[in-house]
């Protein structure tokens, strides 16, 4: 970092000089794990690129329909193209999926019957599908409600507890569900290489049951995706890694055409199908965004790196560890203290390039049992591949730290939610020096 850089974040951020320092210093100490990222992303990008040329991407592709959206080309490619860059034989792509949770829901709805049950293999799902689920909080039209029962099998010193589970199907068990990135927990994102050895040992066992994986926060991440290692279906969200900070809302779902169909009945009506339904003009940004996708999430996942530097080099317990394998784009952070989360979450809306003037609060937010604070400052509303971190107020009062357009970017928000808590004693500042 040269002088003029550190004089405007000095003078324009009012940023300590010993904080700049300091986060220049613990950089160096990454800096050696960049080339494993870029090899990832030069793969994903031609992985990308080749999908839009095998699915004869054009130009007029980009145009829309109105009414049911009958022959909306477009709409028919983007899907053609997730299908090839997740390695599965169908996918629904649509903006009218409102979030990763909806895309799970849909799924399970989809191919989940009265009398059916499912068994999450990665302990208790992320905070949102709890209330899907009707696990937690007063809410009409959950899955139990309308039947379908549940279990869930814990994690194993944080790796799938393949034997149990195995042990556990019983012939009601129709399809287990894997969530791949953290959510709101204490444990690392399940790599690709775990999904693979569980779905094989599962198969042995159980061809016929369903594997799901909810894929938010990890696509890209790794050179395969779900599909290739054997998963029968999965789901994600276009304002998370895929959308690339350029879609502008929607969800994914891709696996087996059988199970596709089934879900597409359940978004639209049956005998309707994926036959229906306005894109509203989004192709084009859903599309640039994915072009841009492979780019994006190395920069997140740099940027995810040097929060856990910084962090760990404190004292603070962090997740994954800097030296861990990823697979998913979240830093979470140990603060032990609500009142770190809130500082830390404050500098992050700080140095957002839209809404930095916003005060971020702990609040009710819609699905969540707890209080959760929430920093985003997006181009688009929610959009958790742009620079953000969030928590719930419990202990041990952890934030999560996620997404990041630039590097850039990533570096300006560790620096001024580092200097916040300091500004405010929530560090010792002797650990800021050599």
């Amino acid at each position: 970092m040269d002088k003029d850089t550190i004089n405007i974040l000095c003078k324009e951020y009012n940023i300590n000089p010993k904080v700049i320092d300091y986060v220049n210093r613990k950089e160096e100490l990454i800096k050696d794990k960049f080339h494993k990222i870029q090899e990832i992303k030069e793969y994903n990008q031609l992985k990308v690129i080749y999908s839009m040329q095998k699915s004869r991407l054009s130009s007029t592709d980009f145009n829309w329909t109105t009414g049911y959206g009958y022959g909306d080309i477009g709409r028919d490619k983007v899907e053609e193209i997730y299908s090839y860059v997740f390695n599965t034989e169908n996918a629904l792509v649509r903006p009218t999926i409102v979030s990763g949770t909806h895309a799970i829901t849909l799924t399970l709805s989809g191919l989940l019957r009265p009398g059916d049950e499912f068994i999450s293999i990665t302990g208790s799902p992320y905070d949102t599908l709890q209330k899907v689920i009707g696990v937690k909080g007063d809410i009409q039209g959950t899955l139990l409600e309308y039947g379908i029962k549940y279990r869930e099998i814990p994690l194993n010193n944080g790796k799938i507890d393949i034997e149990k589970v195995i042990n556990s199907i019983t012939e009601k068990t129709k399809l287990l569900l894997i969530q791949r990135s953290t959510g709101y927990s204490d444990r690392k994102a399940i790599s690709i290489d775990e999904m693979e050895i569980a779905i094989n040992k599962i198969k042995q066992h159980n061809k016929d049951i369903i594997i799901m994986v909810d894929n938010c926060y990890g696509e890209f991440v790794e050179k395969l995706e779900p599909g290739d290692v054997g998963a029968d279906i999965i789901a994600g969200s276009l304002i998370k890694n895929p959308g690339g900070g350029l879609a502008l809302t929607g969800g994914y779902i891709v696996g087996k055409t059988n199970l596709v169909e089934q879900v597409a009945n359940r978004s639209t009506a049956p005998g309707l199908g994926k036959d229906c339904g306005l894109t509203f003009g989004t192709t084009r940004t859903t599309l640039q965004g994915l072009f841009l996708a492979p780019h994006i999430v190395a920069e997140a996942i740099k940027g995810a790196l040097l929060v856990g530097i910084v962090y760990k080099e404190l004292g603070f317990e962090v997740i994954p560890d800097v030296e861990d394998d990823r697979s998913d784009i979240i830093q979470a952070i140990k603060f032990n203290s609500p009142d770190r989360v809130i500082e830390f979450c404050k500098g992050i809306q700080e140095a957002s390039a839209v809404d930095s003037f916003v005060t971020p609060i702990p609040w009710d937010m819609p699905g969540y049992e707890e209080k959760v604070i929430m920093a985003a400052g997006g181009f688009v509303d929610g959009s958790s591949i742009e620079l953000s971190a969030d928590g719930p107020m419990r202990e041990p009062y952890f934030a999560y730290y996620q997404g990041g357009l630039t590097y850039e970017h990533c570096k300006l928000g560790v620096l001024v939610s580092l200097n916040n808590l300091l500004n405010n004693s929530l560090i010792d500042k002797k650990k800021l020096v050599y």
